[in-house]
């Protein structure tokens, strides 16, 4: 069974995807990026408040499915400059306990709309929904 999750509190899709999939348990979340959701602008400020942007849109789509970033079990991380990193990790970090997630964090070229950062997750309930 496949259930496609999207909310108004974060952005809508810039391209043919949804902002997450559940399936059985699990929830797959598309890759955010700094955008706002009332405004559909770019966060321009620092590293530290796009990324706090982009967690806050894992966040509404995690409550969206029902789950928050206890239910994580896997981040992927890109940046397009790995010196940002302690700052991205910084923010990231305020988001989960001690128990926190697996994760890699990979240096792109680029990504869309040619942010700074983009981060996706799957979650895992303990519940079929």
């Amino acid at each position: 069974m496949k259930k496609i999750i999207n909310t108004p509190h974060a952005p809508k899709p810039i391209g043919p995807y949804n902002q997450a999939v559940l399936s059985n348990n699990m929830l797959f979340v598309s890759g955010q990026i700094p955008l706002d959701p009332v405004s559909g602008e770019l966060i321009k400020g620092n590293i530290q408040d796009q990324t706090r942007q982009v967690m806050e849109n894992l966040k509404a789509i995690l409550h969206a499915a029902g789950m928050d970033f206890s239910h994580v079990v896997k981040c992927s991380i890109f940046i397009t400059d790995m010196n940002d990193f302690p700052k991205i990790n910084e923010v990231y970090a305020s988001y989960f306990d001690a128990a926190a997630p697996a994760r890699e964090t990979v240096q792109v070229a680029a990504l869309p709309m040619f942010v700074d950062v983009e981060i996706s997750c799957i979650a895992v309930s303990s519940t079929n929904r």
